[in-house]
């Protein structure tokens, strides 16, 4: 049953006959795609195409499901590598353009990481304080109808989500099909350990040593930078990478102070730090933890207790402190004027000398880049606060998850499908496999660690450099421009087998009017002629034509295909197959390995991802 919220947003923004054209439907599982050509109808839902992506749109539900089972799926960019990944969120409100904004993150976010993977992301439209039991009914559910697109997505937890729904999900679809599983499927416990939270404060302990190069910079010429131990911060949004944040830094630096927390309930202040141990345990048991250590420690002792509690979040902002960190899944923490719909408006805020986004706050909408840019040009620029940009520093999440496919799983250790779908059977089949999922878990938590430390050290001293360099830019073109340049040098070491799609096929033997019929059910244009499963020849719809013109009728494709044919190894680098169409005159050509024709590449796929120009034009800007 299709989300309420999802089919009316569904029958509003899109025309009336688009259901029912390009619905596909099997079993009951319902598929709405859209690709980075169909631009009028993504701009309809409010996604703007360009060219990054993204690649897929779908927007997907369960239709024989009792429970309204349905949301998105983003696929934004593969130059990185394949699959994308990025977690599934779970809101009663998503929207696609929700999802593609997330998804663009998780580009940037993963390029920037130096992972070989794309940028993804999906939404299940569903309220959060929901039945357990209820919840993983429908995370199974939308296992069934990711399964679909495994080969180009990986999901994560996120923000309504968590490692059991990874594992629900790897139960249904197979051991690889998620990460961030929990440790007993060979996960990372990333929401156990803080993985993005632990990113976070090794991003500020980074910056503390290096921030003293700001000072090159007008607005930072007075700038002080405490010690470790006079470090004072102020969490936005005490969830789970705001709590963890407070936990790991209360670990890495003992003596830095947390003074002031915010939740969805209110806020915690004492310039004097607040106790973290005791809000996390709070947060563990209870998650929400201003109210309640309001009612169960402040309220008996009234003014008498050093903590102040105001039931608006938001004025959090208004208290001074050296660092913000904004860990709430709110974009606009901060705007210029109340239209931006701000946590706070800038000419409000406390004073800082540095911000640490912990929360996803990157949007590729035109307005809010714009508004985004105008907050920083105050902000940065004019207040003097430096700011590191959410997906250079919250990475830890997908560093520890990518581990997951970047150590392989052996085959020893793969579900076997005959247990699939059937948790009762899965879960006495991993007790049988505890000590090799014990360590395989182990070596890709030790491998997570090391990886976040030094990629979020690394991008902290090359944020910082840039800066310095060009005191015209702003921290968020900066970070772009981080993320781009890596995605411009895996753009150009990519090759054929990375963007090869599948070429039509046909014997020998077969006959003219077989040729041209696979072309039209196959809508493509060349077609490899195989004799004995070897490439043997190439047929073009040019060939075709030109034999109908000149009156041939050939009972042996042999007498008509073009038999000296220009192939590509799958090695070949995107540079030499340009060189290679170029030379040749050529549109297409198979993917060819010992005369075994693995699929083709063409001049349009060239078009679709050779995006390297584009890239550096960009990261010089």
């Amino acid at each position: 049953m299709i989300p309420k919220n999802m089919e009316s947003f569904l029958k509003e923004h899109l025309p009336k006959n688009i259901l029912k054209n390009r619905l596909f439907e099997e079993n009951g599982l319902c598929y709405l795609e859209f690709t980075k050509t169909d631009e009028n109808l993504l701009s309809s839902i409010g996604i703007i195409s360009d060219k990054l992506g993204p690649q897929l749109v779908a927007c997907i539900w369960d239709k024989n499901s009792e429970l309204e089972v349905g949301g998105y799926l983003v696929v934004d960019n593969l130059s990185m590598g394949k699959p994308s990944m990025g977690g599934i969120r779970m809101l009663p409100d998503l929207v696609p353009s929700d999802i593609y904004n997330l998804a663009r993150g998780m580009t940037l976010k993963n390029a920037a990481a130096n992972l070989p993977y794309g940028g993804g992301k999906s939404g299940i439209i569903a309220e959060r304080d929901i039945p357990p039991d209820q919840h993983t009914e429908i995370v199974r559910h939308f296992a069934r109808l990711i399964n679909r697109y495994k080969n180009v997505y990986v999901p994560g937890p996120d923000v309504g989500t968590n490692d059991m729904d990874m594992k629900t999900i790897a139960i249904e679809n197979g051991i690889d099909s998620a990460v961030s599983k929990t440790a007993d499927m060979g996960g990372n416990r990333i929401d156990e350990l803080g993985a993005a939270a632990g990113g976070v404060v090794i991003a500020l302990q980074t910056l503390l040593k290096i921030m003293p190069r700001l000072t090159v910079l007008s607005q930072f010429s007075t700038l002080e930078v405490p010690e470790p131990e006079e470090v004072s911060l102020i969490i936005q949004g005490f969830g789970a990478v705001g709590a963890h944040a407070a936990r790991i830094l209360s670990e890495r630096l003992p003596k830095a102070k947390v003074i002031g927390i915010s939740d969805l309930e209110g806020y915690l202040y004492d310039e004097d730090g607040l106790p973290v141990k005791e809000l996390f345990d709070i947060w563990v048991e209870e998650k929400r933890v201003s109210l309640n250590y309001f009612k169960s420690k402040i309220i008996s002792k009234g003014h008498k207790h050093p903590i102040k509690y105001s039931n608006n979040p938001n004025n959090l902002l208004r208290e001074n402190a050296f660092c913000l960190v904004p860990a709430a899944p709110i974009f606009n923490y901060l705007g210029v004027s109340n239209i931006d719909n701000p946590s706070m408006t800038v000419d409000r805020i406390g004073n800082w000398s540095l911000i640490v986004e912990g929360a996803n706050t990157y949007s590729p909408d035109p307005n809010r880049k714009a508004a985004r840019t105008v907050m920083e040009q105050v902000v940065y620029r004019g207040k003097g606060i430096m700011i590191a940009n959410d997906y250079l520093v919250n990475s830890g999440g997908v560093i520890f998850a990518a581990q997951e496919h970047i150590i392989k799983t052996p085959d020893n250790l793969q579900i076997p499908n005959n247990l699939l779908g059937h948790p009762d059977k899965v879960e006495i089949w991993l007790k049988d496999h505890a000590k090799e999922f014990a360590k395989l878990s182990m070596e890709r938590l030790e491998a997570g660690g090391e990886y976040r430390e030094n990629v979020i050290q690394h991008n902290m001293n090359e944020l910082v450099e840039i800066l310095t360099s060009n005191q015209d830019l702003l921290p968020s073109a900066a970070a772009e421009q981080i993320s781009l340049q890596r995605l411009s040098r895996k753009e150009s070491l990519r090759t054929a087998k990375d963007i090869m799609i599948t070429i039509p096929v046909i014997d020998v033997q077969s006959s003219m009017q077989q040729v041209a019929e696979l072309m039209i059910n196959e809508n493509s244009g060349i077609v490899a002629v195989l004799s004995n499963q070897k490439l043997v020849g190439v047929l073009t719809d040019w060939d075709i034509t030109k034999a109908i013109a000149e009156g041939i009728s050939a009972t042996n494709l042999e007498n008509i295909m073009t038999k000296d044919v220009i192939t590509a190894s799958p090695d070949l680098s995107l540079l030499e197959i340009v060189r290679e169409l170029e030379q040749y005159k050529i549109s297409a050509m198979p993917v060819v390995k010992e005369g075994i024709v693995l699929g083709k590449i063409s001049s349009d796929l060239i078009t679709q991802h050779f995006i390297l120009n584009l890239l550096q034009e960009q990261a010089r800007k």
